[in-house]
C-alpha cells in the first residue's frame, strides 16, 4: 500500500477555502478546484516509487491484477477527485464509447492538434462519472419535461423566451428539447444577451426555485447557457447522496464539495457557461434529448458495513465506510487495484494513517485492512 501525493488543479471556478479546510491547511487565496487521485498523465499521483502512471506502466499486471488488465488494458481505468465548486462549472455532456471513438478518429484524421482549443475529443474513451456530496451540493442534471420547462420560462414573462415556451408546449418531447436548445445556442449573441439579462432580473425578483439561475447569470452575464440551464433539473444533494452522469446527459455542478469518480477520459462537449469553445453541431449529435429524473443515489449498505454507490458501468466502483473506533478491522484485500480516500476523522489503512484528504493506492492482491474512527471512500473496478 502506497501513500499518494496528489495535485490540486487551480481552475477559476474552484472554491478558495473548501479543499484547504478539508486538508486542515491555510488557504492561499487562489481557487482550488480539484484534487486528482490516479494515473491520469495530466496530473498523476506520486508514490515513493514514482508517478503512479509510470509505476503501473512498468508492471501493469502486478499493480492492476491480470483480470483488470484483461478487461480494461494496462492502465488504471478510473480517476478519483475531490471537487470543490465555488462557482458554476460549464454546462456539458460526455459522449458514449462509440461516439468517443468516432470523434477521436475523425479529429486525428483531420490533423486537429490534441491541445487545440477547438478540439472536442482528447481520447477515444467515454466519461461516465459519479459525484458524491461531502457538503450540501447544488447542480443541474438532465432535462426537465418540456411542459415543466415551458411553465418555468413562461413565469419569467420575458418576450425573448415566448417562442421557446410555444415550442415546448406544442411539440413532442425530443423535438421540443432539441429545437429549443438549438435555437438558444444558435441565436444572435447580442439579442440573446439582452434576453438573458432580462430573464436573470426576473429570476432575482421571483426568488425561490428561480434564485439559482439568477446566481448562474451573475457568474456568466449574457451567456446563452443561462437559458439552456433553465431547461435542466435543479438538484440539491445532502452529504452522502450522489448523482450518476451517463453519456449524453447535460449537467453542471454549481456549488459544494464532493468526491467525484469517472472513467479515465477528458472528453467534454460544452453547452455554455464557459469562455471555452462550444461546438454546437457536435454537441447536438451527442446530447440525449429526453426528460430524465436526476435519480439521486443513496448508498446500499452490505453486512460488513460497506456502502456501495451502484452504477451501470464497470470502469469504477465507489463505496464508503463509516468507521467507529470500537469496530473490528475490515479486510478489503481485492484482486483489483484500489484507491482509498479519508474524508473525515482518522483511518488506519494497513501501515498508513490517513487524515481527511489523504489517500493511498493499493495494488491488486495487496493486504488492505482498515480501522479507525472516520469516513473512508474506496474506489476500484468491476473486473
Amino acid at each position: 500500500m502506497d501513500r499518494l501525493t496528489n495535485t490540486v488543479r487551480p481552475y477559476a471556478w474552484g472554491s478558495t477555502t473548501a479543499i484547504p479546510q478539508l486538508l486542515g491547511i491555510e488557504p492561499t487565496g487562489e481557487p482550488q478546484a480539484e484534487m486528482w487521485m490516479g494515473a491520469h498523465p495530466g496530473a498523476p499521483s506520486h508514490l515513493e516509487r514514482g508517478p503512479l502512471n509510470e509505476v503501473i506502466a512498468a508492471d501493469p499486471e502486478q499493480e492492476l491484477g491480470p483480470e483488470a488488465v484483461a478487461k480494461f488494458g494496462p492502465r488504471l481505468p478510473f480517476l478519483l477527485k475531490i471537487l470543490a465548486a465555488g462557482a458554476p462549472l460549464s454546462l456539458q455532456v460526455h459522449p458514449n464509447l462509440a461516439q468517443a471513438k468516432e470523434g477521436y478518429a475523425d479529429e486525428e484524421a483531420r490533423g486537429v492538434p490534441i491541445d487545440a482549443p477547438h478540439r472536442n475529443y482528447k481520447d477515444a474513451n467515454h466519461k461516465p462519472e459519479l459525484i458524491c456530496a461531502l457538503t450540501p451540493f447544488d447542480g443541474l442534471c438532465g432535462f426537465r419535461a418540456p411542459d415543466q420547462a415551458a411553465r418555468f420560462l413562461e413565469t419569467l414573462d420575458v418576450d425573448g423566451l415566448k417562442p421557446y415556451v410555444d415550442i415546448l408546449s406544442a411539440h413532442p418531447e425530443e423535438a421540443a428539447l432539441r429545437e429549443v436548445l438549438t435555437a438558444v445556442l444558435s441565436a444572435d449573441r447580442d439579442e440573446m444577451a439582452a434576453t438573458v439579462t432580462e430573464a436573470a432580473a426576473a429570476c432575482e425578483r421571483l426568488g425561490g426555485p428561480y434564485a439559482p439561475y439568477a446566481s448562474i447569470a451573475r457568474h456568466y452575464p449574457g451567456d446563452p447557457g443561462v437559458i439552456a440551464a433553465m431547461l435542466l433539473n435543479y438538484v440539491q444533494l445532502q452529504p452522502g447522496e450522489a448523482l450518476f452522469l451517463g453519456a449524453g446527459v447535460p449537467h453542471a455542478y454549481l456549488d459544494g464539495l464532493g468526491v467525484e469518480i469517472m472513467a479515465n477520459s477528458d472528453n467534454v462537449l460544452r453547452c455554455g457557461l464557459t469562455p471555452k469553445h462550444v461546438d454546437v453541431p457536435e454537441l447536438l449529435r451527442i446530447v440525449r434529448f429526453e426528460a430524465t429524473d436526476p435519480g439521486v443515489l443513496r448508498p446500499e449498505a452490505s453486512a460488513d458495513g460497506e456502502e456501495v454507490y451502484e452504477t451501470p458501468i464497470d470502469e469504477f466502483r465507489l463505496s464508503r465506510y463509516v468507521l467507529a473506533e470500537d469496530s473490528a478491522p475490515r479486510d478489503l484485500t481485492a484482486r483489483t487495484p484500489q484507491i482509498m480516500l479519508c474524508t473525515a476523522g482518522t483511518v488506519r489503512a494497513g501501515e498508513l494513517e490517513l487524515a481527511p484528504g489523504q489517500s493511498a493506492f493499493v495494488p491488486a492482491g495487496d493486504k488492505a485492512e482498515i480501522s479507525g474512527n472516520g469516513t473512508l471512500f474506496r474506489a476500484t473496478v468491476v473486473a
